[in-house]
């Protein structure tokens, strides 16, 4: 009972004395200006890292804009950690809390859990490098290892695709075998037509030609004048032509669709037949029945 007293009274007469309480402002203070410091350095550290890329971005000779714009994110987030990490430790220095204890206990820690860990680290280590490598970004249209979709987000650990009828996927990146990207180059497209063998196939190309040319001022996914490449097949009365388009990433569908449409106009209003299916009848002769 006498030990808690003589211990309370320590613990008072240090709270009321004059050098506590200097010392705890002198330690604020130094924490607010680790705090004031640290802040200023993220802040002015993205700001140069964002006008370098935006440099680079704007420069006729820049290639790839949406790597480099994940770069510069990538740069900024890292630029964030490693300055906090450092306040953090120096705001523990200053509190004279020993730091190598920690780093100690915390290497055991993560030596322990890297064990139990591998995959993890693969799927991180795979993130960092599509990132980097820009293999594929948000919006990109990508088939892996059979998902097919809209890449909506890009983790350093998984990666999520949007399918077509609405399910998503998480793959881990680890895991990420082969990739197709086919939002990096411009898409073609090629549209095949029916006509019928007694068609006048001259008037008709002339007629799909003059149409084609007028595209691209009304198209601006178009990256050239489609072109009309002639008969592509003939299977008994049927002829089939072949129109091929190139457009700008995944703009394709939409153009094929306009130029079924118009040309199917075109060849109406022009008396020009199309093949269509035809279903035959055939009548049996009801031989019980007196005619």
């Amino acid at each position: 009972m006498e030990f808690n007293k003589r211990l309370m009274e320590n613990y008072w007469n240090k709270l009321t004395s004059e050098e506590f309480w200097e010392q705890a402002v002198d330690a604020t203070i130094d924490i607010m200006i680790i705090l004031i410091v640290s802040w200023i350095a993220v802040r002015l550290g993205k700001k140069f890292i964002k006008k370098v890329f935006l440099i680079r971005i704007r420069s006729p000779l820049n290639h790839s804009e949406r790597r480099q714009r994940t770069i510069s994110r990538l740069l900024q987030s890292i630029i964030s950690y490693a300055v906090y990490f450092s306040a953090i430790i120096a705001i523990l220095s200053r509190l004279d809390i020993k730091i190598a204890g920690l780093l100690a206990g915390a290497g055991i820690v993560g030596l322990a859990i890297g064990f139990g860990a591998q995959s993890l680290v693969k799927d991180v280590i795979t993130g960092f490098f599509i990132i980097f490598e820009d293999q594929f970004g948000v919006g990109d249209y990508i088939k892996i290892n059979g998902a097919e979709g809209t890449v909506v987000e890009i983790g350093l650990r998984t990666t999520k695709i949007n399918g077509g009828t609405g399910e998503q996927f998480i793959i881990p990146n680890g895991s990420i075998g082969e990739v197709v990207n086919y939002s990096v180059n411009n898409s073609k497209i090629f549209i095949d037509l029916q006509m019928t063998s007694d068609a006048d196939f001259e008037r008709a190309e002339s007629i799909i030609k003059k149409y084609l040319e007028s595209l691209p001022d009304v198209h601006k996914e178009l990256v050239t004048v489609p072109a009309f490449l002639g008969v592509q097949n003939v299977k008994g009365t049927e002829v089939t032509i072949r129109i091929v388009a190139e457009t700008l990433p995944q703009q394709q569908y939409g153009v094929a669709r306009t130029i079924r449409r118009d040309v199917t106009k075109l060849f109406e209003e022009n008396n020009i037949p199309m093949s269509h299916p035809k279903m035959m009848l055939y009548g049996v002769k009801d031989e019980g029945r007196n005619e």
